[in-house]
């Protein structure tokens, strides 16, 4: 993989830009596995995949922890950077979880971009979600998790930490990116797992709610955090449907 220097950081990249996929809070390029290519054929467009700072083999977090605006640094300095680098007018943003806040801010703070295809987004928080969350972090303390993740990450410790330090720093129960959505004016798809554990519809509603642009919401029973792993097949038509109306 080739790598690409970004708000002075070293970040993984591959891929010709179209698609642009935005991964979640403790994932990675390897983590979205062959979705992204599976995307790309349906649809007929290339994809960008990339690791953000701190995340597979970019750089690792030098910080000693990231603030509660991390994913408005991502959307507001890091992403735009990446994609002028890249010569990227006007990407579809696939964004997971994390990925999909960061694609709301981005689209919502005026940047361009053709379409949002959101899986999982949070707007604000949930209990339900930092409880799941404060669970996380114990069985990272208390079973194989460092080494799962080990897997896709350079330093597991700094990933899983940047991640979970700032969705549990009590700062963030007031996190709220809704100032964004009317401003959003592109059309966007919003999927969600009824079996998710770190999100509700809530979170969809307020985005269909606020924005400016066309809104289909997906709701997937028998579906967790992952649509995409959860329920392939149902996610990859409605991304392909989505994409080709954009192209």
């Amino acid at each position: 993989m080739p790598f690409l220097d970004v708000a002075g950081h070293s970040l993984e990249y591959g891929g010709e830009p179209t698609l642009v996929f935005l991964h979640e809070g403790l994932g990675s390029i390897r983590q979205w596995r062959d979705f992204p290519a599976q995307v790309a054929a349906a649809t007929g467009c290339c994809a960008l995949v990339y690791n953000r700072y701190g995340y597979g083999n970019s750089d690792v977090l030098a910080e000693p922890r990231v603030t509660v605006r991390f994913m408005h640094d991502e959307a507001l300095v890091a992403l735009p950077e990446l994609l002028t680098k890249l010569k990227i007018g006007s990407p579809v943003l696939v964004g997971h979880s994390d990925g999909a806040s960061i694609a709301l801010i981005y689209a919502g703070a005026g940047h361009r971009a053709r379409g949002l295809a959101l899986m999982a987004p949070h707007v604000f928080v949930e209990d339900m979600g930092i409880r799941s969350i404060e669970r996380v972090r114990q069985q990272f303390e208390t079973t194989d998790l460092p080494e799962r993740l080990g897997r896709y990450h350079r330093d597991a410790r700094r990933t899983f930490y940047l991640w979970n330090d700032a969705w549990l720093d009590p700062q963030f129960r007031h996190w709220n990116i809704e100032e964004y959505l009317p401003s959003i004016s592109v059309p966007v798809l919003a999927i969600q797992g009824v079996d998710d554990e770190y999100g509700t519809m809530v979170q969809l509603k307020s985005i269909r709610e606020r924005i400016k642009g066309s809104c289909e919401v997906l709701e997937l029973a028998h579906c967790g955090h992952s649509p995409h792993r959860d329920q392939p097949d149902t996610v990859l038509s409605a991304i392909e449907r989505f994409v080709r109306g954009l192209v």
